[in-house]
């Protein structure tokens, strides 16, 4: 049996974490039907109200997702990562964090570009001769290079 995943990261602007997500992991941002949004709106199971524009096409306010590239036209997509709308700000750490590892880049250097685009650095850690960064995106979520 072959499972899928889909990773869901609640956040309080989904469209802006899925935009800087997709090009910290060199992924894309999956597109949303606007013939489809639409036709829900006219057909009454939506509202205006449950959308907005971003980047100049009309999506659902609620939500965005990112994929690998070479998954975008996969039905179901093999990997996904799906950031939703919450009312609230994130308050505690993470009980689950994701690991980017750098492919032989510089980990410091990645952190400096990382930190550049609105990461926060934490802080380093090492076990054995394996060191890492602890970081934060915009909204504040835990995540590792190494």
């Amino acid at each position: 049996m072959t499972l899928n995943i889909q990773i869901v990261v609640d956040c309080i602007d989904p469209h802006g974490l899925a935009d800087w997500w997709a090009e910290t992991l060199d992924w894309a941002v999956e597109p949303q039907d606007e013939g489809f949004i639409r036709s829900m709106i006219e057909q009454g199971f939506a509202t205006e109200a449950e959308t907005r524009t971003h980047h100049g096409k009309l999506v659902w306010d609620a939500g965005a997702a990112i994929v690998p590239p070479e998954e975008l036209d996969a039905k179901p997509p093999l990997r996904r990562i799906l950031f939703q709308a919450v009312p609230e700000d994130k308050t505690v750490k993470n009980r689950i964090h994701w690991d980017v590892r750098l492919a032989g880049a510089d980990k410091d250097e990645a952190r400096a570009a990382l930190e550049a685009r609105g990461a926060t650095f934490l802080w380093t850690a090492r076990q054995g001769p394996h060191e890492w960064h602890t970081m934060a995106d915009p909204e504040g979520n835990e995540f590792c290079i190494s």
